[in-house]
Parts: C-alpha cells; sequence; structure tokens
C-alpha cells in the first residue's frame, strides 16, 4: 500500500498488538484548509493526529503507524468498548467539514479510502461492522464524517454496513408518527447496533437522546437530518439488525 510519510508525535508509545485492532474510525479534518489540517495533525501541542489523512487529490499520508494508538477518537464508546482509540485505526479526510462550508468528499479521496480500507480488512480481520464514524462513537460531540459520506456505496464493497430497505419503502415511511412503544423499541435497537443511549453526559436526556438519533439519522437517513423519530427511522434500525 503506497503512501506518504509524514509523521506525527501525537501517539502512545507503548505498541498494541494487531489483534486488538477491531475498528476503523472515519474522520473529516473540518478545517478550512487542508495544510492547516496537516500543521494540526502533525504538531505536538495539538494532541491530536490519526494513523492517516486523505488529501482532496486522493494521496494517502502515514502519521502514526498502525501498531501505535493515535489520537483520533476522544472519548468515545461503541457496544462494550469505551476510549476507542486503544482498539482502532483512524483515518481522516481533507474536507472543511460543517464549520467552513462542508462540501461533497471527492471521488479520488473515496478511492483511496476503499484501496486503504480494504487492505486494512485484510490484514487485521476487522467486521464490516466495525467500520464507524466519528459521530457514530461520539454523538455528542461530533458530526463527521457527515450526511455527504457515501455510506452506501462503500458498504458495497464490504466497508460499513448499510440496509437493504427499497428506496419507495423508505419514502412512504418518511415522517410517519411512532407511538411510545416504538420509540422505546427504537433506542433499544440503536444499543443493539452499538450506538451508547444511557446518558453519562451533562446534557439533559432530551437533547442527549435528539444528538444520537441525528448521529443514527447522519450515517443511514442522510436526506433527512431533524433529530426525530420516524416510521423510516424505525424499521432502518430494525433492518439494520436482521442484516
Amino acid at each position: 500500500m503506497h503512501t506518504i510519510l509524514n509523521y506525527s508525535p501525537n501517539f502512545d508509545s507503548k505498541k498494541r498488538k494487531p489483534n486488538q485492532i477491531k475498528f476503523i474510525i472515519i474522520h473529516y479534518t473540518g478545517m478550512k484548509k487542508e495544510s492547516d489540517a496537516l500543521e494540526r495533525l502533525t504538531n505536538i501541542k495539538s494532541k491530536v493526529s490519526s494513523h492517516y489523512l486523505i488529501k482532496n487529490n486522493g494521496e494517502i499520508i502515514t502519521m502514526v503507524p498502525d501498531l501505535y494508538e493515535a489520537w483520533h477518537a476522544g472519548m468515545s464508546s461503541w457496544k462494550n468498548f469505551n476510549s476507542l482509540n486503544k482498539h482502532s485505526i483512524g483515518i481522516e479526510i481533507s474536507n472543511p467539514g460543517h464549520e467552513y462550508d462542508y462540501k461533497t468528499f471527492s471521488k479520488n479521496q473515496i478511492q483511496s479510502l476503499k484501496k486503504l480500507c480494504k487492505f486494512l480488512i485484510k490484514k487485521y480481520k476487522i467486521n464490516q461492522k466495525n467500520i464507524l464514524g466519528h459521530s457514530d462513537i461520539a454523538p455528542n460531540r461530533k458530526k463527521d464524517p457527515g450526511e455527504k459520506f457515501p455510506w452506501e456505496y462503500l458498504a458495497k464493497f464490504g466497508i460499513g454496513k448499510w440496509h437493504s430497505i427499497l428506496q419507495k419503502t423508505l419514502t412512504t415511511n418518511r415522517r410517519k408518527k411512532i407511538n411510545l412503544i416504538d420509540k422505546k423499541n427504537f433506542f433499544i435497537n440503536l444499543s443493539k447496533i452499538g450506538y451508547l443511549t444511557k446518558n453519562s453526559t451533562k446534557l439533559k436526556k432530551d437533547k442527549f437522546l435528539s444528538l444520537i438519533i441525528i448521529a443514527f439519522q447522519r450515517r443511514f437517513r442522510q436526506e433527512l437530518i431533524n433529530g426525530k423519530i420516524d416510521q423510516e427511522c424505525l424499521i432502518i434500525s430494525q433492518n439494520l439488525l436482521k442484516n
């Protein structure tokens, strides 16, 4: 796998075993300029890094070798894993993000990501379900890689999960109200998928749950992100558990 080396000092010096790597976490850089993002990810003062950065032109930069823990996930959880840095490889994709005119990822970026993920999946035997976005594992803090990230396309190549519901069924159920039992079941489904649904933050319960719904929608229902559970969200959550 050809990459450019530009090492970051921001990692734990203790090496981990290959079988500890269970996840790939995808981020966007969220900075106006690509050069600023690269500077931040390699600056000792920033205390952030990732294993790889995919530039706008599709070039891949290696910043932290796989067997060291890069500082990319922060406070995070998925299923019974906490602090996902220990168990993951972080991939940053150059994109200004929601704060600075969020844009569609380039074809070159997605093709490079596809190659890189396939390589890592094979090397570390990573389960398709364990390829996640930063917002999946830290929904109260993060929005990346966001609703313009092509999860559906990548799932066709075994990179991340997607549902198998027809578009017509989805649109028919969009904005259809659900009852309280269905709402409860939706959060049970989310918990089974991997989202942390117990509020351990300082946020009010309603705000916390709304952010979880938004994270789910950014990932699996990208056409409408409103923080409200409807029939469409419910059937997507059910379908994901079946597959």
